[in-house]
């Protein structure tokens, strides 16, 4: 047995029995729910407790962040769309279609994102259309927050069924 195929029978490299498949996905999604429009939340959770210069440094991050992720969309927005839909129906069909698992690894990791950047979008128009500030624009990053969550959670569960149901498939076949 050479050295290639001793690594490649230890480390399984199919995406939903692959550990540093599942560990990505953790990441991502702790990642995702820790950065609030680009804000830490632990920025939100100290201007809560202390106010003050936190409050305002919260207020001046969040007001960088949304002018930045708006005037983003406004220039490139329609292009961005075009270009992410594109990628995400590649994956659909490549993965769902053609049952390529890598495809599909992807898609269940990409696709709800495209939900969080519409999530962050809605949030940040908000933000910016209603002048929130203070407790108000608090309250605000922490609905963000629960329902940046919310989708990661049914993601992440449907992702684990969904793989579940890979390995089961595999291993049914015998391989």
């Amino acid at each position: 047995m050479d050295w290639y195929s001793a690594v490649f029978e230890l480390i399984d490299m199919r995406s939903f029995s692959n550990l540093w498949y599942w560990i990505a996905l953790a990441v991502v999604w702790s990642t995702t729910s820790h950065w609030v429009l680009g804000v830490p939340f632990d920025m939100v959770q100290r201007a809560q407790r202390h106010g003050g210069e936190a409050q305002a440094d919260l207020e001046d991050m969040v007001r960088i962040n949304i002018n930045r992720l708006l005037y983003i969309t406004g220039v490139s927005g329609l292009w961005l769309l075009g270009i992410i839909s594109a990628f995400i129906t590649s994956l659909a069909i490549l993965g769902f279609w053609y049952r390529v698992e890598f495809a599909q690894a992807v898609f269940l990791l990409t696709a709800p994102m495209v939900a969080v950047g519409a999530i962050s979008l809605s949030s940040a128009r908000a933000i910016r259309d209603q002048g929130l500030e203070g407790e108000a624009l608090r309250k605000r990053m922490l609905r963000h927050r629960v329902q940046t969550q919310f989708v990661g959670m049914v993601a992440i569960f449907v992702t684990a069924l969904w793989g579940m149901w890979q390995n089961m498939q595999i291993g049914a076949l015998g391989g």
